[in-house]
């Protein structure tokens, strides 16, 4: 029951972490200092994208699962949770490039809105 708990934890706290990897850069506008915390995440989420590596918390997730007595998943977080929904056929390294330059790009944009100067007319 603990380590079920634990890896339901787990799961929110890294579903939490890639919303506000892919979005956080639009909480800047509200909240300038959002910035310290997000452009780190968002590095290290690019970085998990790009390179292809698995996030640290999938295998502590998967450990608890096993350590629960439940069956893991093979593969990644993404793979497991979202990829099932939005591409049936599984994750691919240009998928993962998709949603890697999906991220950065819709961050640049957030992060040129929030600090877009207003010009004097």
């Amino acid at each position: 029951m603990l380590f079920h708990a634990l890896a339901d934890l787990i799961i929110f706290l890294h579903a939490t972490f890639v919303v506000f990897v892919v979005l956080g850069g639009f909480a800047v506008r509200r909240w300038p200092k959002t910035a310290w915390l997000h452009l780190p995440a968002l590095a290290w989420g690019a970085l998990i994208e790009f390179s292809g590596w698995i996030c640290p918390l999938t295998p502590l997730e998967q450990t608890l699962r096993a350590r629960a007595g439940q069956h893991g998943y093979t593969g990644g977080f993404i793979d497991h949770y979202f990829l099932q929904v939005l591409y049936p056929a599984g994750l691919t390294r240009e998928i993962q490039w998709v949603l890697g330059g999906t991220v950065v790009v819709v961050n640049i944009v957030a992060y040129m809105i929030a600090f877009r100067q207003k010009r004097p007319r």
